[in-house]
């Protein structure tokens, strides 16, 4: 389980609060002041300042969590860099996604260079500890110059018609962007968007591709698993 590598000492909230804020909050575009005003309408009395704090600690932690039960990442990765603004200053988003929408990882970078497209290939490697066969990409010149260096063996594709599967994966984010006003600093980028693209995707499953009762199904397991790696589940078996 888990939640064997996680601690809550120290903290007087019960473990379900604690969770369910940290899930309200990178469920939904909801600001910390708006999951306070949740919580307080169910009779929980919580600042939106810890409810930050929860967030900062425990979102990564659980993002992780998740990630060690994701499935192993298909060999055909789609990988797109966009525009964010961080404090008033232009910075880029990179990120992959294998051929089944499963965001592999994400990277706040300055330039969107070879250097950059170099960095942010080994960091994918080593994160996911798999090869692909074929890496998806628009004509930008730093993915072919990178590719040549990091993963020449990889087949390359170079066409901006065929990478809507990572651009339609930003979407989730340019959305909690909005409802955030924008990142104040690459740090803070990075780590909610890491935690973010951990936690988010769980709870999102291919609705559209499946009936009602299969999606309910699915949520129903995908909220068990939730329990497990926050803890929660071990609750009910210790009281």
């Amino acid at each position: 389980m888990g939640s064997a590598s996680l601690s809550y000492k120290g903290h007087r909230y019960p473990v379900e609060v604690i969770s369910h804020c940290v899930w309200l909050y990178h469920r939904f575009p909801l600001s910390f002041r708006e999951v306070e005003e949740l919580m307080l309408e169910r009779g929980i009395v919580v600042s939106y300042e810890t409810v930050r704090r929860w967030c900062v600690r425990f979102g990564p932690a659980y993002a992780r969590e998740l990630r060690r039960r994701w499935p192993r990442p298909g060999d055909k990765w789609h990988l797109d860099e966009v525009l964010i603004k961080i404090n008033g200053e232009q910075k880029y988003l990179w990120r992959a996604v294998d051929q089944d929408g499963m965001v592999l990882d994400i990277l706040v970078q300055n330039r969107r260079d070879t250097a950059a497209a170099r960095r942010f290939f080994r960091r994918l490697l080593r994160n996911t500890g798999a090869v692909p066969r074929m890496i998806v990409t628009d004509k930008l010149r730093s993915y072919g110059a990178a590719h040549r260096e990091v993963m020449p063996f990889v087949e390359h594709r170079q066409s901006k018609y065929l990478n809507n599967r990572a651009e339609n994966s930003h979407q989730p984010t340019r959305q909690r962007e909005r409802a955030m006003k924008g990142f104040r600093s690459v740090g803070g980028a990075q780590r909610f968007l890491s935690a973010f693209s951990g936690i988010s995707p769980h709870f999102r499953p291919r609705r559209h591709l499946m009936p009602a009762h299969d999606y309910r199904a699915e949520m129903t397991v995908r909220f068990a698993i939730w329990e497990q790696i926050t803890g929660v589940a071990n609750l009910s078996t210790t009281a």
